[in-house]
């Protein structure tokens, strides 16, 4: 257990384990389900109605790593039809609360990246091979 350049307290170790957890939270959706989510427990067609472009397989892995993971919990009311209901996790909100600038970065920048990628591919285009 030797530690990193970075941070002499987190081992190797460490490292990889933070890598897997950021492949969970880093993914396409599990973000956009968590802000979604932030707003207060979901039933599954309220967040495939709301996550624009999400398939109904790519929610149900989605909600079921979350899940794993401790980012959310899964609730089923015993009624005819189930009703069943996501909500965040203390450990869920405080992650809301670490990516929600992120996300928000993300939305005052998207005409700005959407810019800067025409005029790459305008200039990629045009270039010599």
């Amino acid at each position: 257990m030797t530690a990193t350049a970075d941070d002499p307290r987190q081992t190797q170790d460490d490292a990889c384990r933070t890598r897997e957890v950021l492949d969970i939270i880093g993914d396409k959706w599990s973000l956009l389900v968590v802000r979604h989510l932030s707003q207060g427990p979901r039933r599954f067609t309220e967040l495939k109605r709301t996550v624009d472009g999400i398939s109904q397989r790519m929610l149900t892995v989605t909600l079921r790593a979350l899940e794993r993971d401790g980012i959310l919990t899964r609730t089923v009311r015993n009624v005819m039809p189930p009703h069943v209901s996501y909500e965040l996790t203390p450990m869920g909100t405080t992650l809301r609360a670490a990516v929600l600038p992120l996300l928000e970065w993300s939305i005052t920048h998207l005409a700005h990246i959407d810019a800067a990628r025409a005029e790459y591919d305008a200039r990629v285009d045009t270039s010599p091979a």
